[in-house]
């Protein structure tokens, strides 16, 4: 498959579930901030994915869809959520928080890589990404992981 094909696909998908994300239905949207974390590297999927992490009508769509992204556990997920934790309600930021947990509890390595890329983040030129990156870092701290590199 040539990089064009590949590209153009890539971006039906987002636009896909960008909509699907609109949808009234929270499972529906819940089910768009899973699949829309897969591309959080694509600028197009950066907006939707922050409104479905502030979702106003259900936080089951916020809890899910910033796990989703602090699973891809790399820089364009841990960004997204530091942008969402940056503006987020008291009650939003509770949701953010149980998924940081629910993503780096077990493993400490995991949880050290991504306090390493908070870290960085937080020299974002954006604001607002910094902010959130200090946030999210702050929490990352306060994670006791079950297991410990030897």
């Amino acid at each position: 498959m040539s990089k064009l094909v590949k590209s153009a696909l890539r971006r039906a998908a987002v636009v896909a579930l960008a909509e699907l994300g609109r949808r009234s239905d929270s499972g529906d949207r819940a089910d768009a901030g899973r699949g829309l974390a897969s591309f959080a590297e694509m600028e197009e999927a950066v907006d939707p994915l922050l409104e479905l992490v502030l979702d106003r009508e259900d936080t089951l769509v916020t809890r899910v869809t910033a796990e989703a992204l602090l699973r891809r556990q790399d820089r364009a997920g841990l960004l997204v959520v530091a942008s969402a934790l940056a503006v987020a309600s008291p009650n939003h930021g509770d949701w953010i928080n149980t998924a940081v947990r629910d993503a780096f509890a077990i493993y400490a390595s995991d949880r050290d890589d991504a306090m390493r890329l908070c870290e960085e983040l937080t020299q974002d030129p954006d604001e607002r990404v910094a902010l959130g990156a200090r946030e999210l870092h702050e929490s990352l701290s306060g994670i006791n992981c079950v297991l410990h590199p030897e």
